[in-house]
């Protein structure tokens, strides 16, 4: 493994679960810190014990990225005051049939999963580029390799950041930046109570500590994975996916031809 450090870093959704374990991992590990999240009371509280506990500055930002003014403000502060890592952790998810699922709370998945996260990446990126240097974890979930009914907004949100991720990757690869999507299964967070999972009814052993996700983030980091799925017992199985998508992509050019199935 590579020894990674950032002496500065930014997290959106720091306020509790993921978010908040990127917080305490990156204070422990030295790392001066931006959180980004609605909810102010917890973001200063904290800040307070990130700076008291590990001695670095932590500052506040207030913002709801759900909406255009927030992102704004967030995309502002990046590209004035540059970060050696982003985390793009902010999200939500609502389970239930598409046709069942309000227009707004649907647009507002994509609002925050996707629109918001690009705008973070597009922000972020060139000062990483013109240093040669820094980092970009986009928070996805392991749905976007999971197709279920219920979540057809979620998981599409969450496959965009898989891919988005991957395509940058392809771009900067040679400059000096890594790109990580981070692909969390099953971990102990607020997120269950907001999008209509009984978290209760799941055995114990299938549910990820926050702490331990992270924890395989930054090793993935180490490891230069791109995208990492730090319940994945066997690398390899992921590695095999995405040779079996390669080879489809190959087919899909291969002169224009219809396929047999399809009749002469």
């Amino acid at each position: 493994m590579k020894d990674i450090s950032f002496p500065s870093a930014l997290i959106t959704g720091a306020s509790s679960g993921i978010g908040a374990a990127f917080a305490q991992r990156l204070a422990e590990q030295g790392s001066d810190l931006i959180l980004v999240a609605r909810r102010k009371e917890r973001l200063d509280a904290l800040s307070r014990a990130l700076q008291s506990e590990h001695g670095v500055q932590v500052e506040v930002l207030v913002a709801d990225l759900g909406s255009p003014s927030g992102v704004d403000m967030v995309a502002e502060r990046l590209k004035t005051a540059p970060v050696d890592l982003l985390v793009n952790n902010a999200g939500f998810g609502l389970y239930l049939p598409l046709a069942e699922t309000a227009e707004a709370d649907m647009l507002d998945m994509i609002a925050l999963n996707i629109v918001a996260l690009a705008r973070l990446t597009h922000a972020a990126l060139p000062g990483m580029l013109r240093r040669g240097s820094g980092a970009i974890i986009n928070v996805g979930s392991g749905l976007a390799f999971n197709l279920s009914a219920t979540r057809a907004t979620y998981s599409g949100s969450k496959t965009f950041v898989l891919n988005f991720t991957r395509s940058i990757e392809e771009e900067v690869r040679s400059a000096g930046v890594q790109m990580q999507a981070l692909i969390p299964g099953l971990i102990r967070t607020e997120f269950h109570e907001h999008s209509g999972t009984d978290i209760g009814r799941i055995p114990p052993q299938m549910i990820m500590d926050a702490l331990a996700l992270v924890d395989g983030s930054l090793a993935g980091l180490r490891l230069g994975e791109v995208t990492c799925i730090p319940a994945l017992p066997n690398v390899a199985d992921l590695h095999g996916s995405e040779a079996a998508q390669s080879t489809v992509a190959q087919h899909l050019v291969r002169q224009g031809l219809l396929a047999e199935r399809y009749g002469p």
